[in-house]
């Protein structure tokens, strides 16, 4: 019986050894698979999704490595780290083989349990743009931004027969205004606290760079911003490119209507008819500036967006193109659109906030020569700009929450369509 005891016991300790090797087999496993989970999440992680795919390779192969060696009765004896960047994802593969140290099985000629696995993880990259920010800052854009503000400028300004537009003149006694204190319209809007769009559109960018700052945190993205005007001259540079977001919003704070001398001077040298707005231009300039797009990507260059805000109409000297010119050489019309499909046509997104050019039934400057192409002005806006990328904002309307709101679509179209 103790003979027979014995011959039994051997198998019984065998099978027992076995079970315990294969229970460790099984906890080394499960390490080992959560070493390569980390690994693969190291490369798609807040850190690493804004560095290049290699680097983000590197890390994760360290990761692995550092974590193993942990590990006791383990020996690594293959390993596979693959990135792959594709359009806005990226995707990390972690593939690896193993053995481990056998207790008992070593006994019987197996000495190792080869182990194998692979994980994988992915996220969506960071998308780099850079912002280019034309704004209108022609007279008439510097309307009272309310019906109420309207009406009180009107009200106020009966020498003029009732004006609602808050122009900045640095000779205002030339034109006999009837202002208190002789100041000029732009200065009695700020007597009577009435609230222009140019004040909004400098306070709507500059909450703009706040949204900007918090977006790319949380997207681990990088944008840039530039700042310009526009009007007689072309550019007026604001704020050059730039990734200093606050530098930025400091300076949109500078923001302003284009002052002229006086009705029909831009300044005392230069009677230009009140020819303020010169959209042609300004796009021409624009497009030398910004360079053509790459997928903003972290191995690419950035993507390139024109963010484009007026109530669009050009006032400038006559052309070939003019649809309707007026006495002399002037010439007042909806935007010619042809530099926004050159411009789309390099892969730059065009962003379009329209400030609606407001009717003024009583004025007979508006009846005679905008009244007429009124209804093209916001459709012709509209194909200027990319599809989906396109917003209007009225009388009373929130510029703030509109620029807000196509900065946002601005993005997401980044990232679905690059």
């Amino acid at each position: 019986m103790a003979m027979f005891m014995a011959l039994a016991a051997v198998p019984i300790i065998f099978s027992v050894g076995a079970g315990v090797d294969y229970s460790t087999s099984n906890m080394v496993k499960t390490k080992l698979q959560a070493v390569a989970d980390a690994a693969a999440l190291s490369a798609v992680d807040h850190s690493e999704i804004s560095d290049t795919a290699t680097n983000a390779q590197a890390v994760a192969t360290t990761v692995f490595n550092t974590e193993v060696a942990n590990i006791r009765n383990v020996t690594v004896t293959s390993l596979t780290v693959t990135v792959t960047d594709t359009n806005n994802s990226r995707t990390s593969v972690v593939t690896y083989a193993a053995t481990k140290t056998n207790a008992f099985m070593g006994l019987l000629g197996l000495p190792t349990t080869t182990i194998s696995g692979s994980a994988s993880a992915a996220a969506g990259l960071s998308v780099n743009i850079n912002f280019y920010l034309l704004l209108d800052n022609s007279p008439s854009m510097n309307i009272a931004a309310t019906s109420a503000g309207i009406q009180k400028m009107v009200n106020n300004t009966a020498a003029q027969g009732g004006c609602a537009f808050a122009c900045h003149e640095t000779n205002p006694s030339a034109d006999n205004l009837g202002n208190p204190g002789g100041v000029d319209n732009y200065q009695l809007a700020k007597n009577l606290n009435v609230v222009t769009r140019m004040q909004n559109l400098a306070s709507a960018t500059q909450s703009l760079m706040t949204t900007a700052t918090a977006t790319e945190g949380s997207n681990t993205s990088q944008y840039q911003m530039a700042i310009y005007t526009f009007a007689n001259n072309g550019l007026s540079t604001i704020q050059a490119l730039t990734s200093n977001l606050t530098a930025a919003q400091q300076a949109a704070g500078n923001i302003n209507v284009l002052p002229v001398y006086k009705n029909n001077w831009l300044t005392s040298t230069n009677n230009n008819s009140d020819m303020d707005t010169n959209f042609e231009t300004a796009m021409s300039q624009i497009s030398t500036i910004m360079p053509n797009p790459g997928l903003g990507t972290p191995t690419s260059t950035p993507q390139e967006v024109l963010f484009i805000v007026s109530d669009g109409v050009d006032d400038e000297a006559n052309s070939t193109s003019c649809s309707k010119a007026l006495s002399g050489n002037r010439c007042q019309q909806p935007f010619n659109t042809a530099q926004c499909t050159t411009i789309k046509s390099r892969g730059i997104q065009i962003a379009v906030l329209y400030t609606e050019y407001l009717p003024l039934p009583t004025n007979t400057w508006y009846n005679n020569w905008i009244s007429p192409f009124q209804s093209q002005i916001g459709p012709n806006m509209q194909s200027c700009a990319s599809p989906g990328m396109f917003f209007s904002v009225t009388t009373d309307g929130d510029i703030t929450a509109a620029m807000q709101a196509l900065f946002a679509q601005a993005i997401a179209t980044a990232r679905l369509t690059r």
